[in-house]
């Protein structure tokens, strides 16, 4: 592996050389910079060291960004830990901070002082500390001829060793992840800051201007962002939540740009990718177009419709469903926007002829056939075998566990039946009052009439859509004594069951009882369809081996094959550079998309009977005024979002957008529709990154919130 490893990186060195190589594309891993980026990233325009962007012995770039919660990029932008990042990475604490009293999704938020800064529960920011390259240690016990099973338990076991001796330094948290489809592995050193607390965000009308109908699209106008505050004991430490905790004092933090930027120039980020396909072969693009993106397409899109009608009619739904609503058409859209892009740019077919010359290769050597000769075949191979029951598995996942909710949330008692069954009176008190904890948060952001008719809809695409050999046991009570009326089952489940409601529930709790628990239709149903997600699972689980196997010598093949081509991993939520530059581009014939957008468009967009277009009245009265302070550029326009040629995918958004100085000119938060295949095959002419500009958001700050001192604590660079 250690051999393979310095082909890549050797080779890919040659290829520096030959300046402009593709410098849009690419997921870049920090350590590597010395070695595979830094001298085309300068030619490009970068007046940046390689240790100024990531270094374990001194303060660089890498130590401002952090993981913001559990999917998202956040960076810190003043020595007294403020965090930035994007509104809809917030939005869900966002959401549970307010009330229709103080509905600071509709209003806003903005903390005059330390005292007024909001805590937001189970919120974090992590940084990241080192990336160590472990594969040789990790592979070192794998042999030739191994069974898959084999092979796991000895990379189990030498992960596990790696981690117990390096525990031993630090009181970090660690893990270990694969790189290109397990070829490759690295150390990751984190350190997590647990309290975290809301500091600014513009009300929804700014945040998430152009809702639904704008998301993933170019030209966009949307001041996408949002503040929150680190905050550490006082000896500068990660704590738990205490009102004696001071603001975090960071190893660095970034310097914002208001000389804005030109067409051309170069732009770097720093973020957490969470996810990317690459190397997919043209089978497994057929399986995500078929069945994972159009299953989430079609039932998302009936959910949505429900949620949204009872949104309409009820602002405290409108509230609780938000978030959810957000989550849920935000991925509903991509799969729209990704089968359309995989179709439009001819992605399985680029897939094909990529493999017909792998295969050509593959047989071109005694050598080479005995280890890549079959491995096509055995990709297909997999997928054939697995689609029926792929099928079904992603139809429960969105139909019955992530569709409606009253059957998961149900079947989480479980464990509390489990303690009850063995008569633990220590173990039922514990699972009670967890049970309670958890119930007191499903309430809150849950309308038991909004999800009977989820499920009515849920049940019914289910049981239309999926072989009956698929079903959970109760289909069986739905046809028999129902007549395959789900309504009339989503009701007599909603009139019987004890969880659709907090108080029939705190009831039960305070006398909780197996016979009753074992009766409940909520409860008996979601562990029926739990019972049948795993059985889907495993039934899976042959092809999925067969599938992780061949897939990881199949990039094994693809990088020997290509040695002149530079590689970088798929994404994995490990910490990335991208670099580019910022740039018009022509998505159709005769069309030429401008790299910026200005407040003027915002203006233009507002619909007054358009809840997605709405703009708040003092935000035109600062536009009819041209009262945009230091803020503006050149034109005395106030920018509002650009474009850079950057290579993002989701867990990017709040990703800070660096000028050549390494200064903060913006933090990305889009994608663009014509190039929604991207994540599968990147798309060189198409493909953009969204950002918000720097300077629309501080005119937000100061001149619209009037919260200067906010401002002031920034490192401003003119």
């Amino acid at each position: 592996m250690k051999k393979t490893t310095t082909l890549i990186i050797s080779l890919s060195l040659l290829l520096l050389s030959t300046p402009y190589t593709k410098a849009d594309e690419g997921m870049w891993v920090l350590p590597l910079i010395e070695k595979l980026n830094i001298d085309e990233m300068q030619t490009m325009g970068l007046e940046l060291s390689a240790s100024d962007i990531y270094s374990e012995e001194s303060a660089s770039l890498k130590d401002a960004v952090v993981i913001f919660g559990g999917g998202c990029t956040g960076e810190v932008i003043s020595q007294n830990g403020l965090l930035l990042t994007n509104h809809h990475c917030g939005y869900g604490q966002i959401q549970e901070l307010s009330t229709l009293e103080d509905n600071f999704l509709d209003n806003g938020f903005w903390a005059s002082s330390y005292s007024e800064e909001l805590h937001a529960p189970s919120l974090t920011a992590t940084f990241l500390k080192y990336m160590t390259d472990v594969t040789d240690k990790v592979l070192k016990d794998v042999k030739k001829g191994m069974t898959k099973q084999e092979r796991i338990e000895a990379i189990s076991k030498a992960k596990q060793e790696i981690l117990n001796k390096e525990s031993g330094k630090n009181s970090y948290s660690l893990r270990i992840a694969d790189f290109y489809e397990g070829n490759q592995y690295y150390l990751i050193a984190y350190q997590e800051f647990r309290d975290v607390r809301l500091v600014g965000t513009p009300p929804n009308s700014i945040g998430k201007f152009g809702y639904d109908t704008d998301n993933w699209m170019w030209p966009r106008h949307t001041g996408d962002f949002a503040l929150f505050r680190i905050y550490a004991d006082k000896d500068n430490k990660p704590a738990d939540y205490c009102k004696d905790n001071v603001p975090y004092r960071p190893d660095y933090h970034i310097p914002i740009s208001l000389e804005g930027f030109q067409k051309g120039d170069f732009a770097m980020t720093l973020g957490y990718p969470g996810s990317t396909q690459r190397y997919l072969s043209s089978w497994g693009v057929k399986e995500r177009v078929n069945i994972f993106n159009r299953t989430l397409i079609d039932v998302r899109g009936a959910k949505q419709d429900i949620w949204s009608k009872a949104m309409a009619e009820n602002d405290t739904v409108r509230l609780q469903y938000a978030t959810k609503f957000t989550s849920s058409s935000n991925y509903w859209k991509n799969s729209i926007g990704m089968n359309e892009s995989i179709e439009a740019n001819n992605v399985i077919a680029q897939k094909q002829q990529l493999e017909e010359r792998f295969q050509e290769w593959a047989l071109s050597d005694k050598k080479l056939k005995r280890r890549y000769g079959n491995i096509l075949d055995s990709i297909k191979s997999a997928y054939e075998k697995r689609e029926e029951h792929y099928l079904a598995n992603n139809y429960l996942r969105e139909t019955l566990i992530r569709g409606a909710e009253i059957l998961f949330f149900g079947a989480s008692a479980a464990s509390l039946q489990n303690a009850l069954e063995d008569d633990d009176s220590e173990t039922i008190k514990k699972e009670v009052e967890n049970f309670k904890e958890s119930a007191k948060d499903f309430f809150e952001n849950y309308h038991a009439p909004t999800d009977q008719k989820v499920l009515a809809k849920m049940l019914k695409m289910y049981g239309e859509n999926i072989d009956e050999k698929f079903h959970p046991p109760f289909y069986q009570l739905i046809k028999e004594e129902f007549n395959n009326d789900y309504e009339k089952f989503a009701e007599n489940l909603f009139k019987n069951s004890l969880f659709t409601s907090k108080k029939t529930l705190n009831q039960f709790l305070d006398n909780p009882d197996s016979d009753q628990l074992n009766s409940d239709p909520a409860y008996s149903s979601g562990v029926l369809t739990l019972q049948m997600y795993r059985n889907l699972l495993t039934m899976n689980s042959d092809s999925q081996n067969k599938l992780s196997r061949a897939q990881r010598v199949f990039m094994e093949g693809l990088m020997k094959k290509q040695e002149e081509k530079v590689f970088y991993p798929d994404a994995n939520f490990s910490m990335r550079m991208s670099y580019g530059t910022i740039e018009n581009y022509e998505p159709r014939d005769g069309v030429i998309y401008k790299h910026y957008t200005t407040l003027s468009g915002v203006i233009e967009k507002e619909d007054p009977d358009n809840f997605e277009f709405h703009l708040p009245d003092r935000l035109k009265k600062l536009y009819k005024k041209g009262d945009y302070g230091k803020y503006a550029n050149e034109d005395r326009e106030m920018v509002v979002n650009f474009i850079t040629t950057n290579d993002i995918t989701g867990g990017n958004s709040g990703s800070p957008v660096f000028n050549k100085k390494g200064h903060l000119i913006g933090i990305a938060f889009d994608g663009n529709w014509e190039a929604m295949s991207g994540d599968i095959l990147f798309e060189d002419e198409l493909q953009k990154c969204i950002s918000v500009d720097m300077r629309y958001m501080l005119f937000i700050i100061d001149k619209y919130a009037g919260a200067s001192h906010l401002i002031d604590e920034m490192t401003l660079i003119k």
